[in-house]
């Protein structure tokens, strides 16, 4: 060390007698020499690498290149597993589990003799639940993301992973694409390492993290692929090792101005609603003050910069070439908070303030852009007394003022069973509720919410309809939704006493969603609804349902708001 700043990890290399023994000993199995328990800062490679997690299987050869920074610098690196949240195969949602995963990393860090912190990330939610742990400890810490996956190409054009798979959902539905069709383009849709390459939650969480200032400058869109990321890892090693000599931690970095410009930022990439729910759970963590409403204030009438599917046309292969999200950080400095600061030391714009733009298809000027006020916007109304989210840069302009008669479907297994019944009730002018899929309800609020329509819509040429619920939408999804309804219906909220027929009004212009039934109804309806009986009476999934809050709050447990800190008081012997 180049200061006299004493290690956290020297309270268990650093002692003599019995308990110095007993961590070093077991220790040098592995191969460590002597020198390596000495004075070096002992940085903790967090990797959510998992074969069951396809987005992230190539980082357990990431962290082998972070070591290789972090042994450059002087540190002493020791990787260990989390829990790996997988998007494509966990059921019921990996929202069930963001908060195991963020527990899981969170006493790991705690419970062993860390100074510093790599966090491994990649799929949708390994991103905010490492961080949601880490923050909670409080330790020098830096994000290395594993990138998106190379563009996907199929028939000669460019698809989007995520966003062909509503679009090949829908046009089966519709009889203009056959089985060995969509076979095909699997392969051609997956065709690289990396999550998602459209702005989908995975980019958009990595977009958003880099403009907390978590990770090296420009590291967010780099292709899983490319040797640049590789680069950026070992720099990210070299990087960790300053950052605990520095003392540089989480909280001087993730401060009410960051998450500021995070929100504004994810706005004008056109990124994920999700984004909402992880930056509430990681501000509450930290103390932050962050709401709901802070979302619509700051982010909503944000210009759309960045012509990216689902929103747009091209994807983060292509983003990157353009220049990637330094260039949305120069052209959003007028409204920025400039000065906060990033783990390499320097501000956000010191760190952008030389970004060049290589292609203005992709990234617009900030007064010349794709879309206005295309941020996310906030509704409030008597069917969502806390708040639902609507994404207007993925909706049809034509039903952002709407009103319907109602369609409801009481379970996700009830939408499923009658959708395409010929008979369903339904037409152009219909608006589709789904309950039941909150984060009590479904447990854990999966991405149901953009409902595939109803056979017979699609075929007669209607290519969307407003659609409301208290679940969640794949970032990768497109559609005129209404997601993250507060309070959600299976604990009572108004969305639970919706009936076949009532008309529903939404008007995003003024914020507001409606149902159009009287109040004294609706007091005859509530003394007459019994709460449905809890889906798991055991188990994590028993603890999610007593302890998770509602979407406005971030979805995490009642009681892991605030931090632990990273002090543990007893020894194991």
């Amino acid at each position: 060390m180049s200061d006299k700043k004493k290690l956290r990890s020297t309270e268990w290399f650093g002692l003599s007698g019995k308990m110095g023994f007993t961590h070093r000993s077991w220790m040098r199995n592995q191969g460590h020499p002597d020198h390596m328990f000495r004075d070096k800062p002992v940085i903790g490679i967090c990797n959510t690498w998992s074969d069951l997690t396809p987005c992230n299987a190539h980082l357990r050869d990431f962290a082998e290149i972070v070591k290789r920074g972090v042994y450059e610098a002087g540190g002493f690196p020791l990787e260990f597993p989390v829990t790996s949240l997988g998007e494509i195969l966990m059921k019921p949602s990996t929202m069930l589990f963001r908060n195991l995963a963020s527990m899981d990393t969170e006493e790991t860090i705690r419970a062993n003799p860390l100074d510093g912190i790599v966090l491994m990330t990649g799929c949708d939610k390994t991103t905010p639940s490492v961080i949601m742990g880490a923050a909670s400890v409080d330790l020098p810490t830096i994000v290395v993301p594993g990138g998106p996956m190379l563009n996907g190409k199929w028939k000669g054009t460019d698809v989007g992973s995520g966003t062909l798979t509503w679009q090949l959902a829908d046009r089966l539905k519709e009889g203009t694409i056959t089985e060995e069709e969509v076979i095909e383009a699997e392969s051609c849709m997956s065709r690289s390492a990396g999550h998602c390459m459209t702005m989908g939650t995975a980019s958009s969480m990595a977009s958003t993290v880099e403009a907390l200032g978590l990770t090296l400058p420009g590291f967010s869109s780099i292709p899983a692929v490319d040797s640049r990321k590789k680069v950026m890892a070992h720099l990210s090693g070299n990087r960790i090792v300053e950052m605990v000599k520095e003392d540089l931690k989480l909280s001087q970095i993730l401060t009410r101005e960051a998450f500021e410009n995070a929100i504004m930022v994810n706005s004008a990439i056109g990124g994920s609603t999700n984004v909402i729910i992880h930056l509430l759970a990681i501000a509450n963590r930290l103390g932050v003050e962050l709401s709901l409403d802070d979302f619509d204030t700051l982010g909503s009438h944000m210009p759309l910069l960045v012509n990216l599917m689902p929103a747009g046309k091209y994807l983060m292969e292509d983003f990157y070439y353009a220049g990637g999200l330094p260039v949305v950080l120069k052209e959003l400095n007028a409204h920025l908070h400039n000065e906060a600061i990033t783990v390499n030391g320097k501000s956000i714009e010191e760190n952008s303030k030389d970004a060049e733009c290589y292609n203005r298809e992709v990234i617009a000027h900030f007064d010349q852009p794709f879309q206005k006020d295309a941020g996310i916007a906030v509704l409030k109304g008597n069917l969502c007394e806390d708040g639902g989210v609507i994404k207007p840069s993925a909706a049809t302009p034509e039903l952002m003022k709407h009103k319907g008669k109602a369609v409801v479907f009481e379970t996700i297994e009830d939408y499923h069973a009658r959708v395409d019944d010929p008979d369903l009730d339904i037409d152009e002018t219909s608006v589709m509720v789904l309950k039941g899929v909150g984060p009590v309800g479904y447990p854990g609020m999966p991405e149901v919410g953009n409902m595939v329509l109803p056979e017979k819509l699609l075929k007669k040429g209607v290519k969307d309809l407003v659609r409301i619920s208290d679940g969640r939408m794949s970032g990768t999804a497109y559609g005129t939704v209404v997601l993250h309804v507060a309070p959600e219906s299976t604990i009572g909220g108004t969305l639970a006493l919706v009936k076949n027929g009532d008309l529903i009004e939404l008007d995003v212009e003024k914020r507001s969603l409606t149902l159009h039934v009287p109040e004294e109804e609706l007091e005859k309806r509530r003394s007459e609804w019994t709460p449905p009986k809890p889906l798991a009476e055991r188990g994590y999934a028993h603890l999610y349902i007593n302890h998770v809050e509602q979407a406005d709050k971030g979805c995490d447990f009642d009681f892991l708001k605030g931090s632990s800190g990273s002090e543990v008081q007893r020894d194991l012997h």
